[in-house]
């Protein structure tokens, strides 16, 4: 089956270049048809620029472009023609299966709530970001989605991110973990000790809180924090990825005999990056909207737009939005849980 993919050409810091660069590729590898939305001059210019046929694209022109510092709620409601907002009416009319944006996180979130909506049952969107670590690949959701939850927020992103590892990362009854400053269920704010307490009662994988130290170290498949916390543990590893990178070339480099090691640790450094390289991994889904939502980052080359796209077909191949919505359907018609969260909104 072939599938309608939507890319962003307008969004991120080096669109519309990287951005074509990684349509191109994804065009290589994979069967399914791109749809690329931009400024059609932009995009032409660029098929023009690699000596390519007009005809073997298709384009949905999009005048209007978000910048990465605009603020979310009022360029997506005044922009229409952004490729953001075309790109979200274009999902809801089921016109295309998939889009897939490197531009402004905070509007395609916008974007994505508004115009194609939410799962019915899923009260707010979760940004879900998959992470290498020393037992594999994990779970980290939300990473900038949604900064004061409410605690059926983070119970639904639990769950929600459930699902997700168990189709796509193939993971056996996956563990969730609660992201807090402690490991005792006693820890950190009322918010976070009663989603502790869904959990426990929701008859699902729950190993209980996580301090941060334990992000990568493969103990948990789902990690489940608010936006805030999320996005700020994301940017802090990849600032320490990227000095402590730096650190150990220049203590390597300052000595001949250092140099002589690097020639001979070289490939494994480079797996190592390629480990830790965000490009890797594409982009975050964005869980709970009733399409499917691909965030890249807004510094994507070439290989994580690919990678992004690869991403949405995978979740498309799985089929994961349908599980979700049976399995929030039916922990949301436990007792037990209906009464507490009863409880948490009186």
């Amino acid at each position: 089956m072939k599938y309608r993919i939507g890319l962003d050409i307008s969004g991120g810091d080096f669109a519309p270049e990287q951005i074509f660069k990684g349509a191109l590729l994804a065009k290589q590898e994979f069967h399914d048809d791109l749809i690329l939305i931009g400024v059609k001059e932009e995009i032409e210019e660029q098929i023009h620029k690699h000596n390519l046929n007009l005809n073997d694209f298709t384009i949905i022109d999009a005048p209007e472009k978000i910048g990465m510092g605009e603020s979310p709620a009022s360029s997506v409601r005044k922009k229409k023609n952004s490729s953001i907002s075309i790109g979200m009416n274009l999902l809801r009319e089921k016109k295309i299966d998939a889009f897939v944006s490197c531009g402004n996180t905070g509007a395609a979130v916008c974007g994505a709530t508004l115009q194609v909506g939410l799962m019915e049952g899923v009260e707010r969107p979760g940004i879900a970001l998959v992470i290498p670590t020393k037992k594999g690949i994990s779970m980290i959701v939300d990473v900038g989605a949604n900064i004061d939850p409410k605690p059926i927020h983070l119970f639904q992103y639990g769950i929600m991110a459930s699902v997700y590892s168990h189709l796509a990362l193939g993971k056996e009854n996956p563990s969730i973990g609660l992201l807090n400053i402690g490991e005792e269920e006693s820890k950190g704010p009322d918010y976070v000790r009663n989603v502790h307490k869904l959990f426990s009662e929701a008859g699902v994988n729950f190993i209980g809180n996580l301090e941060a130290k334990d992000i990568f170290s493969g103990k948990c498949d789902c990690i489940v924090c608010d936006g805030f916390v999320g996005n700020v543990a994301l940017k802090v590893s990849e600032g320490v990825a990227e000095t402590m990178g730096k650190f150990l070339l220049d203590e390597i480099k300052k000595g001949f005999i250092g140099k002589i090691g690097l020639l001979l640790i070289m490939n494994s450094l480079k797996r190592v990056k390629r480990l830790m390289d965000y490009a890797e991994y594409g982009g975050a889904l964005l869980l709970g909207v009733d399409g499917i939502v691909i965030i890249g980052h807004g510094r994507s080359n070439a290989i994580a737009v690919k990678n992004a796209v690869k991403v949405a077909i995978h979740e498309l191949k799985c089929n994961v939005n349908s599980e979700i919505k049976s399995n929030i359907s039916k922990i949301s018609q436990d007792p037990k849980i209906k009464e507490m969260l009863n409880d948490l909104s009186a």
